[in-house]
């Protein structure tokens, strides 16, 4: 009988394509058909409603219950003539994913299809089953979700999805979009009342974000027979093939045919949901690959990846294929992140990071610049805090992921730019013919444009216009980190414009006191900045001299979250009170543990029920040969050492895993979270992930192939 390994490589190798086919020639006949957007609303609303959402959408202004009615009742309309016959509150709770409820349009009673404003505007879902910290208890179960205009409502799969956020009967934030909508908020005030020193027509600075998503696609039939991608969406064991990505091959090359049907398939229904796709290509590691979309203002962006992963999902299965988003699916090759790109755009057109020919602009690029730096330095475990998780634990200062150590790579030209900054302010830096532009004022050296290099291994980097921060996971809400970001920024802004009045008020003139002040900053962030290899053992022993933190487990980047300093930089900008900052802490912690938890009971009972049955039964063939070869007289040296071997490896792997069993049951026990999260991983997944991976690996390499019960990584990384 075909073991469900050989059955799963048979279905693949009868795969069969499934053919794409485009609604049209041009992406701009379908694009953002799914979405009651702005054209859309201009095209079903009245003019004075129109007006009320745009102002709300533009401003935050509050919409009244009569115009709520009146939307309600358009996008009702909209939504009927393209099939639709269910609506839902879609939300991001802090589970990681999104969340939804589906009531339908038709009312009994009245026996027709309705839609009221309340209905639109807000909802009540259970919320004692979702994570929520101790704010609160499981029998007190009321939540409430509310609709953020600014996201555009939007169909999938003919239910009507309106986009809100989740908090609780007490008014805390219970998802990832309500601070997220509050530190846009922050950083708008902070970052207008700077832009100010400079263009006093500025009114507002909106936040940008463009989210490269990695990701690993296998054909559904292996993933099938993998339960450990099944349970945990990361292969505890599986030895090391012969060929991975040594050849640097796969990197950019030929995308495979049915993956490539699947890529145009979820780019069309992406496009249709407005979502703005741009570019695909091969990744690093073999079966890795990467879709990347246009920027967008940060709300939606946020919205629109998390939308993305589940379109992705979704399309995969109608092509056989599952994607793996988790940040380290498979051991020793490329890990999987999303990069955010991530900038601040006013609304007179100018990107803050975008140097220019204007020496005003230059002035002002340099001061968001060094703003960002500093509150990067200030914040550096706090950021570090908002990647944190058990999968991205394994990824971090892996094959080509950004160490834990956060620091800034800001290129040779900018770098020297501020220290000859930071030494006399008068200093001209040129570096060939038409390659800087002139700052207009003595007191500032003149700023070299884009042309430094790029530094994969850093984990903030400065990228021309923007800043990349590489660190975020895979399969992260960018709600998180990007929350953090916003209002570390928006916290050393006000504290800028604070300094630099300081100094106008003793008399210097507002040019000179800015340049003072980013005198201060440059040299109180210094240590953040590095240039080099962040792979290398020598940064991290460099970090280390510098003071800078190398928090490399999950339970020990989030101690920083029970700081005084990070609750109180929270409320100060409105974002998080202490309540909502403790329960995010212990959600986190929770999440960390019940994920190694998970992958420690995978890891048991695949090693009870699968390899070492599987082994002792090849152990046995082993005996039969031995002893045969024994009774004939024949040397069975090499067939007792293999039996040794095997047998070795089999003990190995039971004593391993009954210990980690104990040690789990004890770490069980503990009520504080901090202590079962930090013992989670210093005495399950330190203690014995490693010592049993190595043993089963082993047996892999030394049990015939046709018996071994898991689908090997040679097949699942390279069989489509």
């Amino acid at each position: 009988m075909a073991t469900l390994r050989q059955q799963a490589l048979a279905m693949v190798q009868a795969r069969q394509r499934v053919p794409v086919i485009p609604p049209a020639s041009k992406i701009s006949d379908f694009f953002g058909t799914n979405v009651f957007g702005t054209s859309q609303m201009k095209q079903s609303l009245a003019p004075s409603v129109f007006k009320k959402v745009m102002e709300a959408i533009d401003r935050g202004s509050k919409i009244d219950s009569a115009t709520a009615e009146e939307i309600a009742s358009a996008v009702k309309t909209w939504a009927m003539s393209k099939g639709v016959t269910h609506y839902t509150h879609w939300f991001q709770p802090l589970t990681g994913s999104t969340a939804e409820k589906h009531d339908s349009f038709f009312d009994m009673y009245a026996g027709m299809e309705k839609f009221r404003g309340s209905a639109l505007v807000q909802q009540e879902p259970d919320a004692s089953s979702f994570p929520n910290g101790g704010i609160r208890s499981t029998f007190e179960a009321r939540g409430y979700t509310a609709w953020d205009p600014s996201s555009p409502i939007f169909i999938l799969e003919k239910t009507l999805c309106i986009p809100t956020i989740f908090v609780s009967y007490t008014g805390e934030a219970l998802d990832y979009k309500t601070p997220l909508l509050k530190s846009i908020e922050a950083i708008n005030e902070a970052s207008v009342a700077v832009c100010q020193l400079f263009d006093r027509n500025v009114r507002k600075v909106t936040p940008s974000l463009g989210v490269e998503q990695e990701y690993f696609v296998i054909d559904k039939a292996l993933y099938a027979a993998r339960p450990d991608l099944v349970m945990a969406g990361r292969s505890v064991f599986g030895h090391i093939p012969a060929r991975g990505q040594q050849l640097e091959d796969h990197y950019f090359g030929s995308i495979p045919t049915r993956v490539k049907d699947f890529m145009m398939e979820f780019e069309i229904e992406a496009l249709k949901l407005g979502i703005p796709v741009m570019t695909r290509h091969n990744e690093v590691a073999p079966g890795q690959f990467e879709v990347a979309p246009i920027f967008e203002e940060i709300n939606k962006a946020t919205d629109h990846n998390q939308l993305l992963m589940d379109v992705m999902d979704k399309v995969a299965e109608k092509h056989s294929l599952k994607v793996l988003f988790h940040e380290k699916p498979f051991a020793g090759v490329n890990g999987s992140g999303k990069h955010n790109n991530w900038s601040l755009i006013t609304d007179t057109g100018i990107n803050l990071f975008q140097p220019s020919n204007s020496a005003r602009e230059n002035l002002q690029f340099l001061t968001f610049l060094v703003a960002t730096i500093k509150a990067v330095y200030d914040n550096a475990d706090l950021l570090r805090a908002s990647i944190a998780s058990a999968g991205n634990d394994f990824r971090l200062g892996a094959n080509e992921a950004p160490p834990a150590i956060i620091s800034i790579f800001l290129g040779a030209t900018l770098s020297e730019l501020l220290d000859e900054l930071e030494k006399n302010g008068n200093v001209k830096i040129e570096k060939g013919d038409n390659m800087y532009m002139k700052l207009g004022i003595s007191k500032i050296p003149e700023i070299i444009l884009d042309n430094t290099d790029r530094n994969r291994t850093s984990p903030f980097a400065f990228t021309g216009n923007k800043f990349e921060f590489r660190a975020v996971g895979s399969q992260a809400n960018v709600g998180g980190p990007m929350t953090t970001l916003n209002v570390i920024v928006a916290d050393v802004l006000k504290q800028m414009l604070k300094d630099i009045d300081k100094e106008m008020n003793g008399g210097k003139e507002k040019k000179i006191a800015i340049v003072n002040v980013l005198r201060k900053y440059i040299k109180d962030s210094k240590k953040i900045r590095f240039e080099g290899d962040g792979y290398s053992e020598e940064w991290a022993k460099e970090a280390e001299k510098r003071g800078l933190s190398n928090l490399k487990s999950t339970p020990d980047a989030l101690d920083v979250y029970e700081k005084k300093a990070t609750k109180e930089l929270f409320e100060r900008h409105n974002v998080l009170n202490h309540i909502e900052v403790h329960a995010r802490h212990e959600i986190m912690l929770e999440d960390f543990v019940k994920k190694v938890q998970i992958e420690s009971r995978v890891m048991g009972d695949l090693a009870l029920n699968h390899i070492i049955p599987t082994a002792i039964l090849y152990q046995n063939k082993l005996i039969e040969n031995a002893n045969g070869l024994k009774g004939l007289g024949l040397d069975h040296s090499a067939a007792v050492e293999t039996i040794k071997d095997v047998s070795r490896h089999i003990e190995s792997v039971k004593s391993n895993v009954s210990a980690m069993v104990e040690a789990r049951k004890r770490l069980n026990k503990e009520e504080s979270a901090s202590k079962r999260a930090k013992g989670y991983q210093k005495e399950v997944k330190e203690a014995y992930f490693d010592k049993i991976r190595y043993a089963v690996d082993k047996l892999e390499l030394l049990v015939e192939d046709e018996s071994w019960p898991l689908v090997k990584y040679r097949e699942m990384l390279f069989i489509r």
